[in-house]
């Protein structure tokens, strides 16, 4: 594997000013908050490559929190309902959570849950909003610092004393992967299903569900559940947070509302709902039905896991954001006037004269505009990935975009932590990172991707080496608690 070139921040104590206050030293607590982020009606919904105003609510969307205190160090892991955050919106998010709770930057982990009827964020660039919405697209982005920031406080000012349970179940037959090799060689993402010309899927899902139970003395349990699968299930012009959303919505309630619920996706840029092929008769449940359905299927793998849930020691809490270096996936000179032809027709509405159906359309379009974004842009960049410990039992780790299933199957088998959960679209969106095999004839991932074959490598082993000096440090505590 290529050893990914980071600079580390490592958070031995952070502040413990802001709110919340100080908590006794060596005492591990759990807080919890969950806030409505549902902007107003017309804020534009993220995706697709074309313009959609927000209509209606299936279901309100949140963000919802979760501080984490050794007594020194606090952090706070965030899930939140939108499809991605730009980086320069996150940081300024970020900056306002720590105005308001004195949590430094780098111990703040903001997952977006990826849901695909979700506002907007991005202020320039976007290929599915206009000029005109930018002010509302502004709004919409101060609802949601201000309220990220309040449920930060209040989440703080629920800390309390807490146990840690770790469980595993599974969900199955509700993530599917999403590219398959054709017959004729080339590679498509959603060739439909039954297609007579498909050869394999290029991988297998990951269908296991995480689940960390906070029990807290005198307070509600909290429970996070980590699952990995696209939320682009529900489509339209209503705001939903999808079933990741619905998830923990669904698990509060089979617990008769004594719990608190958060989600945190995995790993999911090459896997979505779709399934590859079914039975002649089956009934497969489509849109808002079929998102409810993953829900409570989830929500059955991590009830299935509750009671067995095996104790695990607490401990210190850490936080950093390492730099990877990786690089960038420029376009070739003679590639430009093509794409600037095929960004030219989908911006005067004649998107359709761009070829290729389904998928390969949207592939088409979007690696066009990934070519001209990328046109003087530097051979050479950095991402940060994100990691937040507890002890020697419990990793955090966020990659800044979408990761391949190999990526969090990676991490959770390569980790030295009792527990390491996943995440996609943390403290930032830069787009796809495909492993090095997706590279490649085909394929919507690879073509829009903004990152060369090896970015899906360097980033987990950046964050392996992370959470490899976290554990150490933690065994280091561990051995000197004991001499005590």
């Amino acid at each position: 594997m290529i050893r990914a070139i980071f600079a580390g921040i490592i958070l031995g104590s952070l502040t413990a000013s802001g709110a919340g206050g100080a908590a006794a030293a060596g005492t591990f607590k759990a807080g919890y908050n969950r806030i409505d982020v549902t902007p107003p009606l017309g804020t534009p919904i993220s995706g697709y490559y074309h313009r959609r105003l927000a209509d209606g609510v299936l279901d309100p969307l949140h963000a919802r929190c979760l501080a984490l205190s050794d007594g020194e160090s606090r952090a706070l892991v965030y899930s939140v309902d939108n499809l991605q955050i730009p980086d320069a919106v996150t940081a300024d998010i970020k900056a306002e959570i720590t105005r308001k709770t004195g949590v430094p930057a780098e111990a703040i982990f903001i997952a977006c849950t990826h849901t695909h009827t979700g506002p907007s964020t991005a202020l320039s660039g976007s290929v599915s909003t206009l000029p005109e919405d930018e002010d509302t697209i502004r709004f919409s982005n101060r609802i949601l610092a201000a309220r990220c920031a309040d449920a930060g406080v209040r989440a703080l000012e629920d800390l309390a004393p807490a146990k840690i349970l770790l469980g595993r179940g599974e969900a199955k037959n509700i993530s599917f992967i999403r590219r398959f090799r054709m017959k004729d060689g080339t590679t498509r993402t959603n060739p439909g299903t039954n297609n007579p010309e498909v050869e394999c899927a290029l991988g297998e899902p990951d269908e296991q569900v995480q689940l960390v139970r906070f029990v807290r003395d005198g307070k509600k349990e909290i429970a996070l559940i980590n699952f990995q699968c696209h939320p682009d299930v529900i489509s339209g012009t209503k705001f939903s947070a999808d079933w990741p959303g619905l998830a923990s919505t669904y698990l509060e309630r089979a617990m008769d509302n004594e719990i608190e619920a958060l989600l945190i996706n995995g790993a999911q840029g090459d896997t979505n709902h779709l399934r590859p092929k079914t039975a002649p008769g089956e009934i497969v449940p489509r849109r808002y039905e079929m998102s409810k359905h993953m829900a409570r299927t989830i929500v059955g793998a991590a009830l299935s896991a509750w009671g067995t849930c095996a104790p695990a020691p607490a401990g210190k809490v850490r936080a950093a954001m390492p730099a990877v270096k990786v690089l960038t996936n420029k376009g070739k000179p003679e590639e430009i006037p093509l794409a600037e032809k095929y960004v030219n027709l989908h911006k005067t509405g004649r998107a359709k004269e761009i070829p290729g159906v389904g998928m390969e359309h949207t592939a088409n379009t979007a690696a066009a505009y990934r070519i001209l974004e990328l046109k003087d842009a530097p051979a050479e960049t950095e991402l940060r990935v994100s990691v937040v410990t507890v002890g020697q039992t419990l990793a955090f780790g966020g990659f800044p975009g979408e990761p391949f299933t190999w990526m969090g199957t990676e991490l959770k088998d390569k980790s030295p932590f009792t527990m390491t959960i996943p995440a996609c679209t943390v403290n930032g969106s830069r787009g796809y990172f495909p492993v090095k095999s997706a590279y490649g004839p085909g394929g919507y991932e690879n073509a829009t991707s903004r990152f060369k074959a090896g970015v899906a490598e360097r980033l987990v082993d950046g964050t392996l080496q992370q959470m490899a000096e976290f554990h150490k440090a933690a065994a280091s505590d561990a051995a000197e608690g004991a001499k005590k």
